[in-house]
């Protein structure tokens, strides 16, 4: 079974506060968009040892060189997950096709890991909810509630309360990839209290009316610290702008930067001028909703 994986912007993403165990509170609009990894998932032969079965296994197998394919890999850990839940011992294979950046704050290992556990579950009949599969996505990730059922949303806690809106106009992005990766882990641990903001009831009516409107919603509290210690983020930035964005933003933790157009026409414009450039990549998505 093949199941494609959208990755994510961070429309705006307010830090409003911290909890005893350490994990952060935010108040953050995420949007689907439409640059996928491919899942392929596929039952493989119980194998038999001694004359008995062998423990059920399950095998990752990845084409991107920083994704690794053993247990430390999301999507291994939400098919064993899955798996153990279901009391299934059916081996399985899983390929993944990387196309989604790594590292680059659009939800790419989270996105691979609620695809895994959407087409486990079609795939084995396993008969799980959407808010199951969400609940146990949260032991995964902050980010893997979000994506079981990829529609735009509002998101707070520590990302597990979604409110769910749409449909949105047909919204056209410029993604910016720099070619790094940026650890989330880092970025959390050097925010300092002081970007702390009181939580910000953001108006999501005003999404529907198109990117005009969107740009002016574009906030993200960690962006500050991503950029103190990787200025490019900001010329990525600066050369969304300069090509025609109506407004630009750090997805999530960083690297990547988006822009926001006002129509196709100019963001696939941009989108033919900038992926000219050698020191990032470029893609032209748009929201899915």
């Amino acid at each position: 079974m093949k199941i494609r994986a959208p990755a994510k912007i961070n429309l705006s993403l307010r830090v409003v506060g911290r909890r005893a165990d350490g994990y952060h509170l935010l108040d953050t609009i995420m949007l689907p968009v439409s640059l996928y990894d491919e899942i392929d998932i596929r039952k493989v032969r119980l194998r038999v040892k001694n004359k008995k079965l062998a423990p059920p296994s399950i095998e990752v197998i990845c084409n991107h060189p920083l994704v690794p394919n053993d247990e430390t890999n999301l999507v291994y850990r939400a098919a064993r997950l899955l798996l153990e839940k279901a009391k299934s011992e059916q081996p399985i294979e899983i390929r993944i096709r990387k196309r989604i950046p790594v590292g680059a704050g659009l939800g790419g290992g989270s996105t691979d890991a609620a695809a895994t556990l959407v087409g486990l579950n079609r795939l084995l009949k396993l008969g799980f909810t959407e808010k199951k599969l969400e609940r146990l996505g949260l032991k995964l990730g902050a980010d893997v509630p979000f994506f079981i059922r990829g529609r735009p949303a509002r998101a707070r806690g520590i990302g597990e309360r979604l409110q769910q809106f749409g449909p949105l106009r047909r919204l056209w992005l410029v993604i910016l990839y720099p070619g790094f990766p940026v650890s989330t882990a880092w970025v959390y641990g050097n925010l300092p209290v002081k970007l702390t903001k009181p939580s910000v009831n953001t108006s999501i009516a005003s999404l529907l009316t198109g990117p005009g409107c969107v740009a002016n919603l574009l906030v993200n509290d960690l962006e500050r610290v991503s950029l103190s210690r990787y200025p490019k983020i900001g010329s990525l930035k600066r050369a969304l702008l300069r090509a025609g964005a109506a407004g630009s933003l750090m997805s999530g933790s960083g690297s990547s930067v988006f822009g926001a157009f006002k129509s196709k026409q100019k963001a696939a414009a941009a989108f033919r001028r900038l992926r000219q450039e050698e020191e990032f990549q470029a893609f032209l998505v748009h929201v899915l909703s």
